[in-house]
Formats: C-alpha cells, structure tokens, sequence
C-alpha cells in the first residue's frame, strides 16, 4: 500500500466524540508549545494587593507594550512637527510669533521640549518597564521549554491536522530506529518512547521573539544614554583659522542633562583650504557639486598633526567625536582707519547666505580704538551686502548670478555712534543695531552707501577716516558631535531585525511517528505533525519526511485471496 494512499485523516464513528477529542488534543499540544505568560482576566484576589497584581500583570502583558510602542511613536510626531529648544531656539521664536494663539498650550504641554516632557518620559518609563516584565517570564518559560523533552505521541494521532499512514513488514524497532536517525539528521530534537518516537523543532521561533524584544530594551537604553550624555555644538572657521575642542570655542551648544564640560575629548583642527565646485551652466546652473573641507587635526595636546578631508556625510572620527562640514559662505577682508590715517580695525567677517547662489548679508562692528575728529571716542557700524558674482552697474540689483566669486561686489552703508555692546545683552552678529547710531551723510545730505570692489575704498565725509575692501576670505561651518550610545543602538537595531526575523519565518513544530504490530502481523506506521500556527509548510515537511522514511521500511503488499476450487469456472 502506497504512503499517499493512507495520507488522509480517518474518519470516527461518533462525530461529536471526534470533534471533542481533536479539540482536547489539539488544544494540549497548542498550549506546550507556547512559550507566551497567560493573561489574567481581572485582579486576582481582594483589595489593594489584588489591584496591584492586576495592574502589573496588565502593564506587562504584550498587548499593552505594544500598546506603549504606538504611542511612544505618536508622542514623537509634535517633536518633528515643531520646533524644539533644544535644536533651535531663533525656529521657536518665529513658530511663537507665527502661532501667537497657540503659545500657551504648547508651553502647558511641554510642546516645545517634547523628547525630555513628563508625558513622554512617562511612556518611555512605562514601555521600558512593560517590556521588561514582558521578557522576564517568557524567558524563563523559554528555558524551561529548551529544557525538556518532546511530549509523548497523542493516543490518536490520525486526530492531527497532518497524518499519514502505511503498512510495512519492517519491524517496529527497525521502523523507530530508522525515524530517529532521520529525525535526528533534520536537526530535530528526538524523545524515544514506548512504541513511538516524538521529535521537536524550531525553538529558535521564540528565541527570536526574545531577542526582538530585548533589542528594544537595548535601543531604549541607548536611545536614553545618548540623550542624556550628548553634546552638540557648531563652530564657524574661516580658512587658515583654527578650532580648538573646549566649550568657550563653540559659537553655538547644546548638551544632555548629564553632561559634563571635562568630558570634551581634547582635539584641534585648522581648516587650510576649502574647495568648492558648481554646474557652470545649463539648467542646472549653479547646483553644488562637492564641497571638500582640507583640514590639520591633532589628538590630545600633543598629538601629531594629521592631514584629512571633511566632505559632506563623510565627517572626521576624533576620539568618540565627529566632526561634520554643515556649510561654507564668504568673509569679505576689510579694514578701517581713523581720521589720521590709524588702521582700528581689519579683519575677514562672515557674511551669512541669503539664497543658493551665496547672496550674503553682515555686520561690520568697530567696537575700540577709534576717535573721531574731535578726539572722542566712538564706535563704528556698517551694514554690508556681498555678492560673489554681479550681474554688472545698471543690470540688476545686488543678487548673485552664480555662487563662486566671479566678479564680488560688496555695498556698505557706513554708521557711527553706539552700537549697544556694553550693554550685556547678547548680539546677532550678522546684524547691526542702528537705534544708538547715526547714519554718515553725504554733502548733499543724502545717506553714505557705496559699492565697492576688492581694492576699493570708501571715503568717510568730513575727514572721518575710511573703509576698505581688501580681499575675500572663505569660511566653512562645522557641527561637532559627541552621541554615546549609538553604536549601542545600532546592534540593539540589527538584533531586532534579525529576531523579527527568526520569530516571522521560524515555525515551531512536533512530528511523531508510532510503529505497532498489526493483528496479521504486519508492522503498522503512522506519522503526524503538528505546527504552532498553520502553515502549508507543515504538511509538505510531513509528506517529504513520510516518503523519505517509506524508503526504510516499504509498504507491505496485499495478500493474495485464494478462490475456493469449487467456484472456479
């Protein structure tokens, strides 16, 4: 008799007996191979410790953890959405003023520093916890489950959602003897018992599951040590200058809360070139090709000097730090004298970008060492607009035509009086306050404004001194970040991907295989299976395991019926 011959499930005389029974198995079997705790239906229990065991059980059960999870990421969305103090503080201003109507309840909510909010560190807390008492039965269920054996066979296994079935004149013990090795080279586990053999695979379903949510746990850690550890901070270096990694040097920092100064890793850097290069023409005239920063950096205080390149998303390592190269701009050279012909002031200033092609805008602040006629002493101010590339006197207004320095003008309006420094409070340095000062005046009475190309001078009336454009200096703008724990995140991340994986294509299972002796004495074999969840792959395993063990132990063949001599024709 052939093993497909037999493959289906037999059918009982009493329906309801069957039903009952598949149902009981069934169900015994499910329940041994999950690993899963049990939810509780209500406080075990009366009174307060009752109620507490309920709530525990409930925060730790699977289905609030994810439940967590879902909001942990809808409480991140207002994080994204608006700006935050920690990122930006001029972003949060403008939002303020564009949402004046809004103000007060984003400020009640924490809207403004969502990441470190009681709402949001409360979920993250309670996640944190859930997962843990998530994990912490399963695993011990999950060691207890790797420590035993497979169950006995059930008393019916034709009762299975996979069976099949064949007669052989093999003997049970050869029959037995022969499933276990097979068993046992398809890596499952094997439990020998009387007159049948179980075998067990696919443990690794419920580890992955483990290891998904243990990864989570260790990105949560991560996440949490990197926020509370970080420093971030922006430096503006023109070429030639350098950067030194201590907390005055920063024009800009933000840190976690259990951040501490001493822990800066001590380094340097000067920036000796900076290279720049952008589609000459055609539509996509003027796009940025590559920006490439050539640096000398050093380790320690003493260090040996090394040379290394910072590219955009290729930043420079340095002892835990990366340096990024964020943006670069132009520094026009000027310089100003007195009305004796004193140099006060000469230096490169950084103009901010106003559009793709480097259109920029500054401040030139005179703060000491000038005198006007009189001998007095008086502070100079001077609003500038530099452009790399002018269209040319009487073809447009003060816009660049390309972002690399073809033809630079710079335009200056000169200023003197007070320019409020001394007052303590803090300055943009981009910008000029006019409020204490007066604008240089031409014999006309019409405002002093000229513009100048490198090399050029502007005369300041009555004697007053001068301005001149000296040369063009670049700059480029760097972010250095210190982020602890991101490696942590990263294997936490690659852990959670690999378990996710094992635990979605992973199938636990149990096969048994019983051989008896037949009443005619023909050994009889029955194979079946059971999955913790259906699959198609379940029944196909079962079918090739079936045909490979029919191979060791044949079908019988059917005995031949002799025909009584008298009722031949």
């Amino acid at each position: 008799m052939s093993t497909t011959e037999n493959a289906s499930t037999e059918a009982s005389h009493d329906p309801a007996a069957a039903t009952a029974a598949t149902d009981a198995v069934e169900a015994a079997a499910g329940s041994q191979l999950s690993t899963a705790p049990e939810e509780d239906s209500g406080p075990v229990g009366i009174g307060v410790i009752g109620w507490a065991r309920w709530i525990w059980r409930q925060l730790t059960s699977m289905r609030v953890a994810l439940i967590l999870l879902f909001l942990l990421s809808l409480g991140a969305i207002p994080g994204s959405l608006i700006p935050q103090n920690s990122v930006d503080l001029m972003k949060v201003a403008e939002w303020k003023r564009t949402h004046a109507s809004w103000v007060t309840v984003a400020e009640k909510l924490q809207l403004f520093d969502v990441y470190t909010s009681f709402w949001f560190s409360a979920i993250y807390i309670l996640l944190f916890v859930s997962l843990i008492g998530c994990i912490l039965p399963r695993t011990w269920q999950f060691v207890g489950q790797l420590r035993g054996r497979p169950p006995a066979a059930p008393r019916r296994l034709d009762r299975l959602p996979a069976h099949t079935t064949w007669r052989t004149e093999k003997s049970p013990d050869e029959v037995l003897a022969h499933a276990k090795t097979l068993l046992a080279g398809r890596r499952f586990r094997t439990e020998p018992g009387e007159g049948h053999v179980s075998a067990e695979k696919g443990y690794l379903r419920e580890a992955g599951n483990l290891i998904f949510h243990v990864a989570l746990i260790v990105m949560l850690v991560a996440f949490a040590w990197g926020k509370l550890f970080m420093s971030e901070g922006g430096k503006l270096v023109l070429r030639g200058s350098g950067f030194a990694n201590t907390l005055t040097q920063y024009d800009d920092f933000k840190s976690g809360s259990m951040f501490d100064p001493d822990d800066l890793p001590p380094f340097s850097f000067t920036l000796d070139e900076f290279d720049a290069t952008f589609e000459p023409d055609g539509p996509q005239k003027g796009t940025p090709r590559d920006f490439k920063a050539h640096v000398t950096y050093s380790e320690g205080a003493d260090g040996k000097p090394k040379k290394a390149d910072i590219e955009v998303n290729k930043p420079l390592e340095v002892d835990g730090s990366k340096v990024y190269l964020l943006g670069h701009g132009y520094a026009p050279i000027v310089s100003v004298t007195d009305p004796t012909g004193k140099v006060v002031f000469k230096d490169a200033v950084p103009m901010l970008p106003q559009d793709k092609n480097l259109t920029s805008r500054g401040a030139i602040k005179v703060t000491d060492g000038y005198k006007n006629k009189n001998g007095e002493k008086e502070q100079l101010g001077f609003s500038a607009q530099f452009v790399p590339t002018f269209a040319g006197k009487g073809q447009g207004t003060m816009l660049s035509q390309f972002p690399d320095a073809n033809f630079p003008v710079m335009a200056i309006n000169a200023y003197h009086g007070s320019l409020g420094v001394d007052s303590g409070l803090p300055q943009n340095v981009y910008q000029l306050d006019t409020t204490k000062m007066q604008q240089f005046k031409k014999e006309n009475g019409d405002p002093l404004a000229k513009m100048l190309l490198p090399g050029e001078t502007m005369e300041l009336p009555d004697g007053a001194g001068s301005v001149k454009f000296e040369g063009i200096e670049r700059w480029a703008t760097f972010s250095v970040t210190h982020q602890p724990g991101s490696g942590l995140a990263l294997a936490g991340a690659i852990a959670a991907i690999a378990g996710l994986a094992g635990s979605l294509f992973i199938q636990r299972r149990r096969i048994w295989v019983r051989a008896v002796t037949g009443e005619d004495g023909v050994t009889v074999v029955e194979m079946a299976g059971l999955g913790r969840s259906e699959s198609a792959r379940l029944p196909q395993e079962l079918s090739d395991l079936a045909a490979t063990l029919h191979q060791q132990a044949p079908s019988a063949s059917d005995p031949v019926e002799e025909t009584p001599e008298g009722e031949r024709g």
